[in-house]
């Protein structure tokens, strides 16, 4: 009679080994998890809006018919337009793009090259400008392609205000986020800005250098005081 009560406590003990074991298990995935996770912070009422503006590309381009005696009148016109245009749009990159394949590749190549230097001699700089090729597939009259991306924010559509003397709540007003975002997508100059930060000019290495000398000669680090930022009248004659 003993033997059997012997293995119901044996059987026992397992059981509540096991149910212990199982309950430490989850109280130490708690525990590990439990502290490194962070509630998101609510959006605000500007930021709930950033998605919600939508930034497209599409080529500002001109199309220059091939002539073997270089760029026509008509032609240095529309690239002189085209360079404003870029500067207006605060563009990246102009590529001309020569069709390749054809009769015509020669006379391609050179009124590519002809108006790059049109390009640069407006003042583009020259890492800005750049000549690639397009499989034209044997079309005669491929024509030579000049442009640039231009980009173009859709500013999204705001309700109505509410009644703005009820600031009872201390709560920002509905409208204000898209206000906010329809505001800055209408008035920045370059919408491709709103996709992300521009890249940062490299650091100028010798006026690091010359304010570094006269630090450690314990000299005045500013540049020198011109005469024209003193505030004084001009004594020029009318």
């Amino acid at each position: 009679m003993t033997r059997p009560q012997t293995q119901l406590s044996a059987t026992a003990l397992l059981l509540k080994a096991a149910a212990a074991g199982l309950t430490l298990t989850l109280l130490s995935a708690c525990a590990s998890t439990g502290g490194t996770e962070k509630a998101a912070a609510p959006l605000t009422g500007t930021e709930v809006w950033a998605d919600r503006v939508k930034v497209d590309a599409h080529p500002d381009e001109i199309l220059l018919a091939l002539h073997a005696e270089g760029l026509s009148r008509n032609q240095l016109q529309a690239l002189d337009s085209l360079l404003d245009r870029w500067l207006d749009a605060e563009g990246r990159e102009i590529l001309i793009n020569a069709p390749m394949g054809g009769a015509d590749a020669d006379v391609a190549g050179r009124m590519a090259a002809a108006a790059r230097q049109r390009l640069l001699g407006l003042g583009a700089p020259a890492g800005a400008v750049r000549i690639t090729g397009y499989d034209a597939g044997g079309q005669p009259g491929a024509p030579l392609k000049v442009g640039f991306l231009r980009y173009h924010a859709e500013i999204p559509k705001c309700g109505s205000w509410e009644n703005i003397t009820a600031t009872r709540d201390n709560k920002p007003y509905e409208n204000f986020g898209c206000a906010v975002a329809a505001n800055i997508a209408a008035q920045v100059a370059n919408p491709e800005d709103l996709l992300g930060p521009r890249a940062s000019t490299p650091a100028d290495a010798g006026r690091r250098d010359t304010v570094f000398g006269k630090y450690r000669k314990g000299e005045a680090t500013a540049s020198v005081r011109e005469d024209q930022t003193n505030g004084a009248v001009s004594k020029a004659i009318n």
